[in-house]
């Protein structure tokens, strides 16, 4: 780890958080760009968020980006649903295996048993769970690698079993440690353990992995730590915070997009006011967040064709032009129409 410290400030680690979650311009359609855009995985709790995230991050996102052959599902971070690269299999399940003996015990036996009912069929998680018994307990043994999911939102997720990646446990969560680091980085091994949930032992047992990899960072939240190869987009940061026109006009994240998906005093970066936080992180769903140059000035809500906005501040006529185009641009799926923008002002 280097031993001479950065220093950045609020402004410098928001622009460096959208540069690396391609918020600020998206990317261009391509198989490549969805694993870039998932990078630390999509949260797909919400039905179709993880759809919207892309949206906000991929150009020419249809409807059916989920169904594209490149990403699959898996039980993630914290056992909620998640979006992954198919490819990226073993640090969002491998990557979460528990270190103790029983911990792992129990869930390779849990894999087993789904496995035997599973038969080399996809059946729905309710059917599993119900001749097993074990109810959601079943979640448990994706972090062997061996199960994947199927959700659209309708109905309970279908579930199938995959050849688990050969990749050691701590190996792949140095992978999950890196992955986090690049997209929510500076930070620090506290919060990567409450992110992936994981214990604090075993997030500091990663960052310690990894410790000829990282630089540390003095922030305004205290000294965080970045990958090295990161260090030249946080310096550019500098110029991007400086000007709001290197930000993108707006977006519209859905709920527990990976952008403000964040805790405790990430959330103060991000929201400073306390009753700003308390409308955007609620505890029951979340509302999506509405970005505006850079920063989060409001949230919105979708039902059917309309999509409900209220901002903490006023936004002049070119801003809320960029909102509602924002708003008619979401691809969702039998929406019946266009998307009508209602404004709670």
């Amino acid at each position: 780890m280097s031993r001479t410290p950065l220093r950045a400030s609020r402004g410098h680690l928001l622009a460096y958080r959208r540069t690396v979650q391609e918020l600020d311009e998206r990317l261009p359609w391509s198989a490549a760009s969805l694993r870039r855009a998932a990078w630390a995985g999509l949260q797909d709790s919400m039905p179709r968020a993880a759809l919207l995230s892309i949206h906000a991050r991929v150009a020419q996102t249809l409807p059916t980006a989920l169904d594209d052959a490149s990403l699959m599902q898996v039980w993630g971070p914290r056992f909620n649903v998640y979006v992954i690269a198919a490819q990226d299999v073993a640090p969002f399940t491998l990557g979460r295996h528990p270190d103790d003996a029983r911990g792992r015990r129990r869930a390779e036996e849990l894999a087993d048993a789904v496995t035997r009912v599973l038969a080399g069929r996809e059946l729905a998680y309710g059917e599993v769970s119900a001749t097993l018994g074990i109810g959601n307990a079943i979640r448990y043994a994706t972090t062997t690698g061996r199960l994947a999911i199927r959700w659209h939102g309708a109905r309970a997720p279908m579930v199938r079993a995959i050849e688990p990646p050969q990749v050691e446990p701590d190996q792949a969560r140095r992978d999950l440690a890196r992955r986090y680091l690049h997209v929510y980085g500076p930070t620090d091994a506290e919060t990567f353990a409450q992110w992936a949930g994981i214990s604090a032992r075993e997030a500091q047992a990663a960052f310690a992995g990894l410790d000829r990899e990282l630089l540390a960072v003095h922030t305004p939240l205290g000294e965080r730590f970045l990958l090295d190869e990161d260090e030249p987009t946080l310096r550019a940061a500098a110029d991007l915070a400086a000007s709001t026109l290197a930000a993108a006009s707006a977006r519209l994240l859905p709920s527990g997009d990976a952008y403000y998906l964040a805790q405790g005093s990430d959330r103060e970066l991000l929201v400073p006011e306390a009753e700003h936080r308390a409308r955007l992180w609620t505890s029951r769903v979340w509302p999506g967040a509405v970005l505006v140059s850079g920063e989060i000035v409001g949230t919105w809500r979708r039902a059917d064709r309309i999509a409900a906005i209220e901002t903490w501040r006023p936004l002049d006529g070119a801003e809320r032009e960029a909102v509602e185009h924002e708003a008619v641009s979401l691809p969702l799926p039998g929406s019946g129409g266009a998307i009508t923008v209602r404004w709670a002002d």
